[in-house]
């Protein structure tokens, strides 16, 4: 029995453009995860030969996809705040005082220890370039509604301005600077550092309001 030649059909210019762009795309995303890589080994500043060698990729194809080490730079922190919010899903909303404060402390420690190179390198670039600034805006914001959505019953018990200062006085509290300092400066470990935060939460806060 003579069987049926199946002859493979090239495939066509939609499917080849579609394969290079996920090519292209994959090759990005490994530049940007190279990048922060070596924030992690605290380089401070990566070259361009640096972020390459680690990615595995040549310079020129950096700069075929980044305009130039800022843009790199600026396309790594959206990468980072999108991948933060992700996994930094709010726990323990509903629970008790102590449940909510230790579940708040543990996500925001866990946070700052995970991305605190990236802020670092933010920090220093926020000077040089607005978008750094806002996204430094944005962080900051975000870890104040984080804040409001914890400690909401605490905080509905003061009137305007002293919620307002209070919010930002756990803000610092609660801030990539202050995680930094208690990590490296104090060299205090991780668990010893949320302790730190989670007794100063608890004494900062007003009396829990009884449950009607």
């Amino acid at each position: 029995m003579v069987q049926d030649l199946v002859i493979a059909r090239p495939l066509g210019p939609r499917r080849q453009f579609d394969g290079r762009r996920l090519r292209s795309e994959r090759t990005r995303q490994l530049i940007i995860e190279a990048y922060l890589e070596l924030l992690t080994r605290n380089v401070r500043a990566p070259t361009a030969s640096q972020i390459a060698e680690q990615a595995g990729y040549s310079v020129r194809s950096i700069f075929e996809r980044f305009s130039d080490l800022r843009a790199l730079g600026l396309a790594a922190t959206d990468h980072a705040i999108a991948a933060g919010q992700a996994e930094a899903a709010a726990r323990d909303v509903d629970g008790d005082r102590p449940t909510r404060i230790r579940a708040h402390v543990m996500i925001r420690a866990t946070a700052c220890q995970k991305w605190l190179p990236l802020w670092r390198a933010m920090i220093d670039s926020q000077d040089q370039l607005a978008e750094f600034e806002s996204r430094v805006g944005l962080v900051r914001r975000a870890n104040l509604a984080r804040l409001k959505l914890m400690y909401g019953p605490e905080l509905s018990t003061l009137p305007g301005p002293e919620r307002r200062q209070l919010l930002f006085a756990l803000g610092t509290l609660t801030s990539f600077e202050s995680w930094n300092q208690l990590r490296v400066d104090y060299g205090l470990t991780m668990e010893a550092a949320q302790d730190v935060w989670c007794t100063a939460i608890d004494r900062m806060l007003p009396a829990t309001p009884r449950a009607d």
